[in-house]
């Protein structure tokens, strides 16, 4: 079986694959031109990459027997991983290698921030000796704040309070257990913005981290605060970033990433003397590269010799044949996962899962919990996000999973249902098949009845139970260019309230979102995308 190495991989990592007699390695160990990979990859069943290759949908329709892309480290945004999904390659990466040196880089930038070091180097490589210039401050004392408390901001954070500071959190998927077992307080955004001297980000790129640091919420930050990103280029705004450290709002700011990688020669950021960069260098420590190289070339060797999965993005950790008897429930359960994900509250306390009918009699139920887990953090998570780390993440917020395979009797042949608590508030979904496993249906929604399909995009309403409610709905979205895929209304009785449920073929611009809500019998618009 033919390994290709496309991307520099640490020795270590490599030698466990040629010390395979059933592999044929080839280490290619650099980027090539795309037109120069694809002869390489033709017989390839494995290929492995770190960040410089990208694996298109081209590349993997060039080796025809391609099963496994394990990438050697978290981000996968180099895979076309929906490319690979549809043509039944797993897609592997190494999520926990670089976690202690990603952690490590941003705390020695925070505190070459805090004492010039590169400066005063640079400095004194040029024969200077100017003390007075390079004068700092100690980091004892100051308040650090932390955006995203995953496992390298958590490490951060240790590190924060083993120097003697006061370290303020802001994870909206982070329980207050959680973070009082960290030792930090979880605070609103806005509080840390206003009390923090260094805030440092450790989220992922998602939607809603898209260019959260900009000139409006840098606005709202200590005079003088210090920056920090080592997680991913785009969270802040670098155009925004220079006008406040012109205007002196930002007093300093330590970069690893970029919107751009690398940087153009004109980047407007290196005239900044404040301003410490470096080349991308999270990951890049020995330990952290041999770490990634073993972890990844032991995935791959299991999988190719044993069929066992692990570290998959695309794939839970099943064999064939239960994974074949489970694939239905995977489906439903990370379909309500992803539905309460984005009905619910962000920072959930509990998930209570529960297997009834047929469902209690599966063979296993961890990997549709799992399952569950993954739709339901999806929103709030990176590309590191999988079915095997899924659990560890879930703890990591202090959100708490049960499970019970209930004998009560039920409507369904079929029962799945899953209630998240944020306190005292729930929020709770129901499903089951109608006819066949290929045709799944949300049947409890808010403990209301209902008959919705589960997929694509859902627009959630309640109204007032009056005559011409239905009609209302469809002229305003026909207006509107939008086309009603199926509807259902379940009312608690004639003339009281209803949930009304409507399939749609594309999301409704918001000026529809917003008529609805301007209608005084219609409430609770959302839009789900499942």
């Amino acid at each position: 079986m033919k390994i290709v190495v496309c991307d520099p991989v640490s020795p270590k990592g490599i030698a466990l694959l040629q010390q395979r007699k059933e592999f044929e390695v080839d280490v290619i160990g650099k980027k090539l031109p795309e037109s120069e990979l694809l002869p390489r990859v033709r017989d390839a069943v494995a290929l492995v990459v770190r960040s410089e290759t990208k694996i298109t949908k081209a590349v993997m329709d060039a080796a025809p027997g391609l099963r496994v892309v394990g990438r050697a480290g978290v981000g996968v945004d180099n895979v076309d991983v929906s490319a690979a999904t549809d043509r039944g390659v797993v897609v592997m990466n190494t999520p926990a290698g670089n976690t202690i040196s990603t952690a490590e880089l941003t705390f020695s930038m925070l505190l070459s921030l805090a004492r010039k070091i590169p400066q005063a180097h640079a400095s004194m490589k040029a024969g200077e000796w100017n003390r007075k210039a390079f004068s700092g401050i100690e980091v004892h004392g100051k308040t650090l704040g932390v955006l995203g408390m995953g496992r390298i901001g958590s490490e951060v954070a240790r590190r924060g309070r083993a120097f003697g500071m006061r370290v303020l959190a802001f994870d909206p998927y982070l329980s207050h257990a959680r973070a009082q077992a960290l030792d930090v307080e979880l605070v609103p955004l806005e509080t840390l913005y206003a009390g923090a001297d260094f805030i440092t980000v450790h989220m992922p790129m998602t939607e809603e981290t898209r260019g959260m640091i900009n000139s409006t919420t840098i606005a709202q930050m200590k005079r003088g605060v210090r920056l920090l990103n080592c997680a991913r280029g785009g969270i802040i705004v670098e155009g925004d970033l220079v006008e406040a450290l012109k205007s002196g709002q930002v007093g300093a700011a330590a970069l690893d990433v970029f919107e751009t990688e690398p940087p153009p020669a004109d980047f407007p950021l290196r005239q900044f003397p404040q301003v410490i960069m470096t080349p991308h260098l999270g990951a890049s420590t020995d330990e952290a590269q041999e770490n990634v190289g073993i972890e990844v070339a032991e995935a791959i060797t299991d999988f190719l010799l044993q069929g066992e999965v692990r570290n998959a993005v695309n794939l839970p950790a099943l064999d064939a044949k239960t994974y074949a008897h489970l694939r239905p429930y995977l489906l439903l359960g990370e379909k309500l996962g992803r539905l309460l994900g984005q009905l619910s509250p962000k920072q959930l306390d509990r998930v209570y899962i529960t297997y009834g009918g047929k469902a209690r009699e599966l063979p296993a139920t961890d990997p549709v919990t799992r399952a569950i887990l993954r739709g339901l953090l999806e929103p709030s998570s990176g590309p590191e996000l999988n079915y095997v780390n899924v659990r560890s993440v879930a703890a990591n917020r202090g959100l708490v999973v049960e499970e019970k395979r209930s004998d009560e009797p039920v409507t369904f042949n079929e029962w799945l249902h899953v209630a998240v608590y944020s306190g005292s508030e729930k929020t709770s979904a129901g499903g089951t098949f109608f006819g066949s496993p290929d045709n799944p249906r949300i049947v409890r929604l808010f403990s209301t009845p209902t008959e919705i399909p589960i997929s694509g995009i859902l627009l959630l309403l309640r109204n007032r139970d009056r005559p011409g409610i239905v009609g209302h709905l469809g002229t305003l979205l026909g207006r509107h260019k939008v086309n009603i895929a199926s509807m259902t209304l379940s009312r608690d009785h004639a003339g009281g309230h209803a949930l009304t449920s409507l399939n749609l073929d594309s999301v409704p611009p918001e000026e529809a979102l917003e008529e609805l809500r301007r209608d005084p019998d219609i409430s609770n618009v959302r839009v789900v995308r499942l």
